[in-house]
C-alpha cells in the first residue's frame, strides 16, 4: 500500500499499548493526534525523536495535540522504553505491523545497498474528524515537534 497524504481519511486502527491496554483511532476522536511511527525502541534515532517529542509534549498539548508512538516492538520493549526516558505517551505495539501497513509506514528500505522491508520513519497528524491533515516523511528525529509546529502555525 502506497502512503497517506493529507487529505485522506485516516485508516481505524486498533492495537496494544505498553500496558495491554486497548487503544483505537476513535478514542481520539474530537482530538488532533499527532501519530508517529518509529523503527525499533531504544535505538539513537528513535530515542531522540521520542525524548524531543517528550520534551515538547506540554507544548503540543496546550496547543491541543494528543500523541501516540507506533512500532513493531512488543508491550514489554515498550513498557521498556517508556519508563526509561520518562515518556508520557503511549506507544502501541504492533507487533503484525496491521497498523504500519495501513498508514503506508511499511516497506521497502536500502541500508548499505541491500534491499529489506521496514518501518519507513514517518508522521501523521490527524485531525478531529479523522482525516489526515500532515504527512511528515522527512522526519528531523532531534527537532521534530518543531517540524509539527511550523507547520500549523
Amino acid at each position: 500500500m502506497s502512503m497517506l497524504k493529507d487529505g485522506d481519511a485516516a485508516p481505524h486502527f486498533t492495537g496494544t499499548d505498553e500496558n495491554g491496554q486497548t487503544i483505537s483511532l476513535s478514542d481520539f476522536k474530537g482530538k488532533k493526534l499527532i501519530l508517529f511511527f518509529y523503527p525499533k525502541d531504544n535505538t539513537p534515532g528513535c530515542t531522540a525523536e521520542a525524548c524531543n517529542l517528550r520534551d515538547n509534549y506540554e507544548l503540543l498539548r496546550e496547543k491541543g495535540f494528543d500523541m501516540l508512538g507506533v512500532s513493531p516492538d512488543s508491550s514489554k520493549s515498550h513498557t521498556g522504553f517508556k519508563s526509561k526516558h520518562n515518556l508520557p505517551f503511549s506507544l502501541l505495539a504492533d507487533t503484525d505491523k496491521t497498523v504500519l501497513k495501513a498508514f503506508g509506514a511499511w516497506g521497502p528500505k536500502a541500508l548499505y545497498g541491500k534491499l529489506f522491508d521496514g518501518v519507513n520513519r514517518s508522521t501523521f497528524v490527524i485531525d478531529e474528524e479523522g482525516r489526515i491533515a500532515k504527512v511528515f516523511t522527512k522526519v528531523k528525529t532531534g527537532d521534530h515537534a518543531k517540524q509539527i509546529l511550523e507547520a500549523f502555525e
